[in-house]
């Protein structure tokens, strides 16, 4: 026994929250809103579901008070939540921090899926795109016909490039049809073989009209292009899946124009492979420091006071909840005594002694109501009791007693009068605020 290092429940339950909360990144999660309860606290507590798992959450009021909404019973919502275990129970839970109706997030939840899989699978990575020909004979262009898009191309290769041959690859650029057209004519493209690269693209518009070149298959269809691919979709603040899977994504139509046509096309190259060679040393040394910033981050946060007093918070509104329970249940077993002397009265109720009987009724009653107003005080009492016993370890209630705590310049600490020297500033923190004072005596 003496080697063994045994554990304590409370301590198993303490390394498990630490272990999850360090292993696990904050993670969107979208599901149906079940036991939906907000406390007298201001926190919320519910369940997510599917159709076949669920997930306890809470969500603290600092949070919940931003969100856009207040989540109904059967309703699907989009969170973004860090995995964390209430101790006090051993659950493991989710701590909601974002709140949305999963209707307005659906088509941005769905953006990033699709671009996470396409990245785990390399077709997003730098090393894979390929520079411009050096000298473009024939282009292909991708997009409608009779759109802006084909117009601004042809204008800007007219005045840069008037002997560049354009090859148009007709389809349609938004609607339920697009993503077959645009993936046929690729495929027509890739099939003919008689250009030297292609754009495909489209003017702007909404987040809809521009939806299509999100789509996965159109985007595997661009990877495997045996010419590079310049990606010219909306205007310049518009980002597309198309726009990462190509192998230069154009600001706009003008843009990629331009680019197909550039009259220092050797220095445009050279910068950009300087451009991948700085990117790729940034991701090594990001790479390289980011696990041992993010494990440092997060024992940091495991150990922040604010996540104990989240656990002392959601342990209080269980004990109100608790002791409403048990009050309730007392009164209705008092309510069920009653009933049955009622009964009893009813049943032996000779007229001669119907005034004696309702007098003892009455006597009966009114002790049940002392008894009821005894009880519902002890409660009362007690609850008080663990509030106070609550609120005495609390450091905040420490500082709302008149105490107070002082730091230096370098914000230590202030415990020893040897510690501060004439003229210097210090910083004193009180239950609400702080202030500066400058040291004027000192008595050691």
């Amino acid at each position: 026994m003496q080697n063994k290092d045994i554990y304590t429940v409370s301590r198993l339950n303490s390394e498990v929250r630490m272990v999850l909360e360090q292993q696990f990144q904050r993670i969107w999660l979208q599901g149906e809103v079940s036991n939906f309860v907000a406390a007298a606290s201001g926190h919320w507590y519910f369940s997510l579901k599917d159709s076949g798992a669920q997930v306890k959450v809470a969500m603290f009021r600092q949070n919940n008070r931003m969100a856009s909404i207040k989540p109904q019973n059967g309703q699907q919502v989009l969170i973004k939540a860090r995995i964390s275990v209430y101790e006090p129970r051993g659950e493991y839970q989710l701590l909601a921090e974002l709140l949305e109706d999963a209707g307005s997030g659906a088509l941005q939840l769905q953006f990033e899926q699709v671009k996470a899989r396409l990245l785990a699978e390399g077709l997003l990575a730098s090393e894979r795109k390929r520079p411009l020909p050096a000298m473009i004979q024939r282009l292909g262009v991708v997009t409608s016909p009779t759109g802006a898009a084909i117009r601004d191309i042809l204008t800007v290769l007219k005045r840069r490039a008037p002997g560049m041959q354009v090859i148009i690859y007709p389809s349609l650029v938004q609607g339920s049809s697009a993503v077959a057209q645009l993936c046929q004519a690729l495929s027509l493209a890739y099939q003919r073989n008689e250009v030297d690269a292609i754009i495909i693209g489209r003017g702007g518009g909404s987040l809809e009209d521009l939806w299509c070149f999100n789509d996965e298959q159109l985007a595997r269809l661009i990877a495997k292009s045996p010419v590079p691919i310049v990606s010219a979709v909306g205007h310049e603040i518009d980002v597309t899946i198309s726009d990462f899977v190509a192998d230069i994504r154009a600001a706009t139509p003008s843009a990629a124009a331009e680019l197909v046509s550039s009259d220092q096309l050797h220095l445009l190259e050279r910068v950009q492979r300087l451009q991948r060679a700085l990117l790729q040393a940034q991701r090594q040394q990001l790479q390289r420091f980011a696990p041992k910033v993010a494990q440092l981050t997060q024992r940091l946060q495991a150990r922040h006071p604010s996540r104990q007093l989240q656990q002392q918070q959601q342990r209080l509104d269980e004990l109100g909840s608790q002791l409403l329970r048990r009050l309730q249940q007392r009164l209705q077993q008092f309510k069920q005594q009653q009933a049955s002397l009622s009964r009893q009265l009813s049943a032996l109720s000779p007229a001669k002694k119907l005034q004696q009987h309702q007098q003892q009724l009455n006597q009966q009653q009114r002790l049940l109501h002392r008894a009821m107003q005894q009880q519902l005080q002890q409660h009362q009492q007690r609850w008080q009791l663990l509030l106070a016993r609550l609120d005495t370890v609390s450091p905040l209630a420490t500082l709302a007693r008149g105490y107070s705590i002082s730091f230096d310049e370098q914000n230590k600490v202030l415990t020893d009068s040897n510690q501060l020297k004439k003229g210097q500033s210090v910083r004193t923190k009180l239950a609400q605020g702080a202030f500066v004072a400058e040291v004027t005596a000192i008595e050691r």
